[in-house]
Protein backbone atom coordinates (compact mmCIF):
# COMPACT_ATOMS: atom_id res chain seq x y z
CA UNK A 1 0.00 0.00 0.00
CA UNK A 2 3.25 2.43 0.53
CA UNK A 3 4.13 2.37 -3.33
CA UNK A 4 1.18 4.55 -4.72
CA UNK A 5 1.53 7.51 -1.91
CA UNK A 6 5.30 7.20 -2.60
CA UNK A 7 4.08 7.93 -6.24
CA UNK A 8 1.47 9.82 -5.87
CA UNK A 9 4.00 12.25 -3.68
CA UNK A 10 6.18 12.41 -6.18
CA UNK A 11 4.02 12.68 -9.02
CA UNK A 12 3.02 15.99 -7.07
CA UNK A 13 6.59 17.03 -6.81
CA UNK A 14 7.11 17.11 -10.26
CA UNK A 15 3.97 18.78 -11.08
CA UNK A 16 5.31 21.65 -8.38
CA UNK A 17 8.41 21.76 -10.46
CA UNK A 18 6.36 22.01 -13.68
CA UNK A 19 4.45 24.76 -12.45
CA UNK A 20 7.37 26.61 -11.08
CA UNK A 21 9.54 26.59 -14.63
CA UNK A 22 5.94 27.66 -16.18
CA UNK A 23 6.18 30.44 -13.90
CA UNK A 24 9.46 31.22 -14.15
CA UNK A 25 9.67 30.87 -18.29
CA UNK A 26 6.86 33.57 -17.93
CA UNK A 27 8.08 35.82 -16.51
CA UNK A 28 11.68 35.36 -18.68
CA UNK A 29 9.42 35.65 -21.37
CA UNK A 30 7.58 39.07 -20.21
CA UNK A 31 10.99 40.25 -19.10
CA UNK A 32 12.38 39.60 -22.70
CA UNK A 33 9.78 41.38 -24.43
CA UNK A 34 10.40 44.40 -22.49
CA UNK A 35 14.04 44.42 -23.29
CA UNK A 36 13.32 43.70 -27.04
CA UNK A 37 11.15 46.74 -27.48
CA UNK A 38 13.18 48.72 -25.74
CA UNK A 39 15.92 47.61 -28.46
CA UNK A 40 13.45 48.43 -31.29
CA UNK A 41 12.75 51.87 -29.92
CA UNK A 42 16.79 52.67 -29.51
CA UNK A 43 17.59 51.52 -33.04
CA UNK A 44 15.25 53.55 -34.56
CA UNK A 45 13.07 50.64 -35.45
CA UNK A 46 9.70 52.75 -34.52
CA UNK A 47 7.23 50.54 -36.34
CA UNK A 48 7.97 47.74 -35.21
CA UNK A 49 8.66 48.76 -32.18
CA UNK A 50 4.83 49.79 -31.97
CA UNK A 51 3.78 46.58 -33.66
CA UNK A 52 5.75 44.53 -30.53
CA UNK A 53 4.32 46.50 -28.13
CA UNK A 54 0.90 46.64 -28.68
CA UNK A 55 1.32 42.83 -29.27
CA UNK A 56 3.13 43.00 -25.56
CA UNK A 57 0.75 44.50 -23.80
CA UNK A 58 -2.16 42.62 -25.20
CA UNK A 59 -0.63 39.59 -23.54
CA UNK A 60 0.83 41.21 -20.16
CA UNK A 61 -1.87 44.34 -19.65
CA UNK A 62 -0.27 45.21 -16.01
CA UNK A 63 2.98 45.60 -16.86
CA UNK A 64 3.60 49.41 -16.71
CA UNK A 65 7.06 49.17 -18.36
CA UNK A 66 5.50 48.03 -21.42
CA UNK A 67 2.51 50.46 -21.83
CA UNK A 68 5.75 53.12 -21.19
CA UNK A 69 8.05 52.03 -24.03
CA UNK A 70 4.88 51.74 -26.41
CA UNK A 71 4.13 55.00 -25.42
CA UNK A 72 7.10 56.13 -25.73
CA UNK A 73 7.59 54.52 -29.75
CA UNK A 74 3.92 56.28 -30.70
CA UNK A 75 5.45 59.66 -29.28
CA UNK A 76 8.70 59.15 -31.64
CA UNK A 77 6.59 58.42 -34.45
CA UNK A 78 4.33 61.25 -33.77
CA UNK A 79 1.20 59.89 -32.74
CA UNK A 80 0.92 61.75 -29.57
CA UNK A 81 -2.73 60.63 -28.63
CA UNK A 82 -1.73 56.83 -28.09
CA UNK A 83 0.90 58.15 -27.01
CA UNK A 84 -0.71 59.74 -24.12
CA UNK A 85 -3.00 56.91 -23.66
CA UNK A 86 -0.25 54.47 -22.98
CA UNK A 87 1.71 56.66 -20.95
CA UNK A 88 -1.46 57.44 -18.59
CA UNK A 89 -2.08 54.04 -18.06
CA UNK A 90 1.58 53.34 -17.21
CA UNK A 91 1.23 55.96 -14.45
CA UNK A 92 -2.02 54.22 -13.32
CA UNK A 93 -0.37 51.18 -12.86
CA UNK A 94 3.12 52.33 -11.66
CA UNK A 95 2.83 56.14 -10.56
CA UNK A 96 6.22 56.59 -9.32
CA UNK A 97 8.08 56.14 -12.16
CA UNK A 98 9.84 58.99 -13.12
CA UNK A 99 10.81 58.09 -16.21
CA UNK A 100 6.60 57.68 -17.08
CA UNK A 101 6.15 61.27 -16.40
CA UNK A 102 8.88 62.58 -17.85
CA UNK A 103 7.95 60.83 -21.17
CA UNK A 104 4.51 61.73 -20.48
CA UNK A 105 5.60 65.69 -19.98
CA UNK A 106 7.62 65.74 -23.53
CA UNK A 107 3.82 64.34 -24.60
CA UNK A 108 2.72 67.56 -23.33
CA UNK A 109 5.16 69.72 -24.41
CA UNK A 110 5.06 68.80 -28.02
CA UNK A 111 1.36 69.60 -28.24
CA UNK A 112 1.67 72.04 -26.42
CA UNK A 113 -0.23 71.84 -22.79
CA UNK A 114 2.64 73.53 -20.99
CA UNK A 115 0.37 73.62 -17.38
CA UNK A 116 -0.04 69.86 -17.86
CA UNK A 117 4.00 69.10 -18.60
CA UNK A 118 5.05 71.26 -15.91
CA UNK A 119 3.04 68.54 -13.76
CA UNK A 120 4.35 65.99 -14.99
CA UNK A 121 7.89 67.11 -15.42
CA UNK A 122 7.55 68.34 -11.53
CA UNK A 123 6.24 64.96 -10.71
CA UNK A 124 9.01 62.78 -12.59
CA UNK A 125 11.52 65.74 -10.37
CA UNK A 126 9.87 63.91 -7.32
CA UNK A 127 11.23 60.81 -7.40
CA UNK A 128 14.10 61.68 -9.54
CA UNK A 129 15.40 65.15 -8.69
CA UNK A 130 19.03 64.68 -9.79
CA UNK A 131 17.89 64.47 -13.98
CA UNK A 132 19.21 68.03 -15.35
CA UNK A 133 17.27 67.65 -18.55
CA UNK A 134 14.06 67.04 -16.56
CA UNK A 135 14.83 70.59 -14.68
CA UNK A 136 15.30 72.38 -18.22
CA UNK A 137 11.89 70.88 -20.12
CA UNK A 138 10.07 72.29 -16.71
CA UNK A 139 12.20 75.53 -16.60
CA UNK A 140 10.42 75.92 -20.48
CA UNK A 141 7.09 74.65 -19.39
CA UNK A 142 7.25 77.56 -16.66
CA UNK A 143 8.56 80.04 -19.15
CA UNK A 144 5.98 79.67 -22.02
CA UNK A 145 3.19 79.84 -19.47
CA UNK A 146 4.57 82.99 -18.17
CA UNK A 147 6.25 81.88 -15.15
CA UNK A 148 9.86 83.21 -16.03
CA UNK A 149 10.94 83.60 -12.15
CA UNK A 150 10.42 79.67 -11.45
CA UNK A 151 11.79 79.27 -14.65
CA UNK A 152 15.65 81.09 -13.73
CA UNK A 153 15.17 78.49 -10.59
CA UNK A 154 14.81 75.44 -12.56
CA UNK A 155 17.51 76.22 -15.34
CA UNK A 156 19.90 77.14 -12.28
CA UNK A 157 19.58 73.87 -11.20
CA UNK A 158 20.29 71.91 -13.91
CA UNK A 159 23.54 73.71 -14.17
CA UNK A 160 24.12 72.65 -10.58
CA UNK A 161 23.61 69.33 -11.48
CA UNK A 162 25.80 69.65 -15.00
CA UNK A 163 27.40 72.61 -15.61
CA UNK A 164 28.05 71.39 -18.81
CA UNK A 165 24.91 70.96 -20.55
CA UNK A 166 24.48 71.95 -23.71
CA UNK A 167 22.06 75.03 -24.08
CA UNK A 168 21.56 75.66 -20.45
CA UNK A 169 23.45 78.52 -20.37
CA UNK A 170 20.94 79.53 -23.27
CA UNK A 171 17.63 78.48 -21.66
CA UNK A 172 18.79 80.55 -18.61
CA UNK A 173 19.75 83.69 -20.98
CA UNK A 174 16.46 83.22 -22.74
CA UNK A 175 14.92 83.47 -18.76
CA UNK A 176 16.25 86.67 -18.28
CA UNK A 177 15.70 88.25 -21.10
CA UNK A 178 11.86 87.49 -20.85
CA UNK A 179 11.91 89.73 -17.67
CA UNK A 180 13.95 92.21 -19.25
CA UNK A 181 17.19 91.29 -17.77
CA UNK A 182 19.30 92.14 -20.55
CA UNK A 183 22.57 92.30 -18.74
CA UNK A 184 22.37 89.40 -17.35
CA UNK A 185 20.79 87.39 -20.07
CA UNK A 186 23.85 88.78 -22.14
CA UNK A 187 26.60 87.22 -19.64
CA UNK A 188 24.64 83.46 -20.42
CA UNK A 189 24.87 84.10 -23.75
CA UNK A 190 28.13 84.61 -23.82
CA UNK A 191 29.28 81.92 -21.66
CA UNK A 192 26.61 79.71 -23.95
CA UNK A 193 28.76 80.63 -27.01
CA UNK A 194 32.12 80.11 -25.52
CA UNK A 195 30.66 76.57 -24.27
CA UNK A 196 28.80 75.60 -27.45
CA UNK A 197 30.45 77.32 -30.64
CA UNK A 198 28.08 79.06 -32.98
CA UNK A 199 24.68 77.60 -32.17
CA UNK A 200 22.50 79.78 -34.45
CA UNK A 201 19.96 80.38 -31.71
CA UNK A 202 22.76 81.71 -29.39
CA UNK A 203 24.53 83.93 -31.73
CA UNK A 204 20.87 85.34 -32.70
CA UNK A 205 19.79 85.77 -29.26
CA UNK A 206 23.01 87.41 -27.54
CA UNK A 207 22.86 89.99 -31.05
CA UNK A 208 18.84 90.08 -29.71
CA UNK A 209 19.74 91.06 -26.36
CA UNK A 210 22.49 93.25 -26.74
CA UNK A 211 19.85 95.23 -29.25
CA UNK A 212 17.33 94.91 -26.45
CA UNK A 213 19.89 96.23 -24.26
CA UNK A 214 20.18 99.71 -26.31
CA UNK A 215 23.77 98.52 -27.51
CA UNK A 216 22.99 98.31 -31.32
CA UNK A 217 26.70 98.75 -32.12
CA UNK A 218 27.58 95.43 -30.42
CA UNK A 219 25.02 93.95 -31.40
CA UNK A 220 25.07 94.41 -35.03
CA UNK A 221 28.22 91.52 -35.35
CA UNK A 222 26.16 88.55 -34.19
CA UNK A 223 23.26 89.63 -35.73
CA UNK A 224 24.70 89.51 -39.10
CA UNK A 225 26.71 86.03 -37.86
CA UNK A 226 23.06 85.06 -37.28
CA UNK A 227 21.81 85.99 -40.94
CA UNK A 228 24.47 83.62 -42.57
CA UNK A 229 23.52 80.94 -40.01
CA UNK A 230 19.88 80.74 -40.55
CA UNK A 231 19.79 82.99 -44.08
CA UNK A 232 15.89 82.23 -44.04
CA UNK A 233 14.66 83.27 -40.39
CA UNK A 234 12.80 86.77 -40.97
CA UNK A 235 13.22 88.14 -37.34
CA UNK A 236 16.57 87.73 -37.79
CA UNK A 237 16.99 90.11 -40.99
CA UNK A 238 14.31 91.89 -38.71
CA UNK A 239 16.03 92.48 -35.75
CA UNK A 240 19.22 93.00 -37.58
CA UNK A 241 17.98 95.72 -39.75
CA UNK A 242 16.23 97.36 -36.12
CA UNK A 243 20.18 97.41 -35.49
CA UNK A 244 20.92 98.99 -38.28
CA UNK A 245 18.70 101.66 -38.02
CA UNK A 246 19.54 102.54 -34.50
CA UNK A 247 22.90 102.25 -34.99
CA UNK A 248 22.98 105.43 -37.97
CA UNK A 249 23.27 102.81 -40.93
CA UNK A 250 19.98 103.09 -42.47
CA UNK A 251 21.12 102.53 -46.13
CA UNK A 252 22.04 98.69 -45.04
CA UNK A 253 19.00 98.84 -42.51
CA UNK A 254 16.99 98.95 -46.46
CA UNK A 255 18.47 96.05 -47.35
CA UNK A 256 18.24 93.61 -44.23
CA UNK A 257 14.65 95.10 -43.85
CA UNK A 258 13.19 94.59 -47.31
CA UNK A 259 14.94 90.83 -46.94
CA UNK A 260 12.66 90.49 -43.70
CA UNK A 261 10.07 91.79 -46.04
CA UNK A 262 10.65 88.91 -48.55
CA UNK A 263 10.74 85.97 -46.37
CA UNK A 264 7.62 87.59 -44.03
CA UNK A 265 5.09 89.42 -45.57
CA UNK A 266 2.60 89.05 -43.02
CA UNK A 267 4.76 90.65 -40.65
CA UNK A 268 4.24 94.61 -39.97
CA UNK A 269 7.34 95.15 -37.80
CA UNK A 270 9.72 95.39 -41.08
CA UNK A 271 7.59 98.19 -42.18
CA UNK A 272 7.89 100.09 -39.09
CA UNK A 273 11.58 99.53 -39.28
CA UNK A 274 11.90 100.41 -42.75
CA UNK A 275 9.38 103.67 -42.68
CA UNK A 276 12.16 104.99 -40.20
CA UNK A 277 15.22 103.72 -42.52
CA UNK A 278 13.76 105.98 -45.33
CA UNK A 279 12.75 108.66 -42.90
CA UNK A 280 16.56 108.93 -42.36
CA UNK A 281 17.40 108.78 -46.28
CA UNK A 282 15.01 111.55 -46.86
CA UNK A 283 12.61 109.56 -48.70
CA UNK A 284 9.39 110.55 -47.01
CA UNK A 285 6.64 109.64 -49.70
CA UNK A 286 8.55 105.59 -49.55
CA UNK A 287 8.64 106.24 -45.52
CA UNK A 288 4.67 107.36 -45.66
CA UNK A 289 3.90 104.07 -48.15
CA UNK A 290 5.49 102.04 -45.72
CA UNK A 291 3.80 103.34 -42.65
CA UNK A 292 0.55 102.84 -43.81
CA UNK A 293 1.39 99.04 -44.73
CA UNK A 294 2.51 98.74 -40.85
CA UNK A 295 -0.94 99.91 -40.02
CA UNK A 296 -2.84 98.10 -42.13
CA UNK A 297 -0.71 94.43 -41.23
CA UNK A 298 -0.83 95.22 -37.91
CA UNK A 299 -4.67 95.93 -37.32
CA UNK A 300 -5.04 92.52 -39.61
CA UNK A 301 -2.68 90.80 -36.90
CA UNK A 302 -4.28 88.57 -34.61
CA UNK A 303 -4.03 89.27 -31.01
CA UNK A 304 -1.24 86.93 -29.45
CA UNK A 305 -0.49 86.04 -25.35
CA UNK A 306 2.10 84.74 -24.09
CA UNK A 307 6.23 84.71 -23.59
CA UNK A 308 8.20 86.37 -26.30
CA UNK A 309 5.31 87.09 -28.79
CA UNK A 310 5.17 90.65 -28.47
CA UNK A 311 7.46 93.13 -30.21
CA UNK A 312 8.26 96.50 -29.40
CA UNK A 313 8.20 98.20 -33.09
Amino acid sequence: MREPASYALRLSRAIAVVILLSLNLAAQTESAAVEKLLQAIQSGQLQDAVSQGQQAVSHWPNNAQLHQYLGLAFFKTGDLKHAEEQLQRAKQLDPKDPDTSYNLALVYLSKPDYVAAASELEASIKFSPSNPQAHIFLGRAYLNSNRGVPAIEEFKTALKLDPNLRLGHYHLGFAYMSLGRNDEAITEFQTELQRSGEHPEVVYELGHSLLEGGKPDAAIPYLQRATELDPQNSNIWYNFGKAQVLAGRPEDAEASLKRAIALDAKDPGPHYQLARALEKLGRKDEARTERERFAALKKAQPATAGMATARDQ
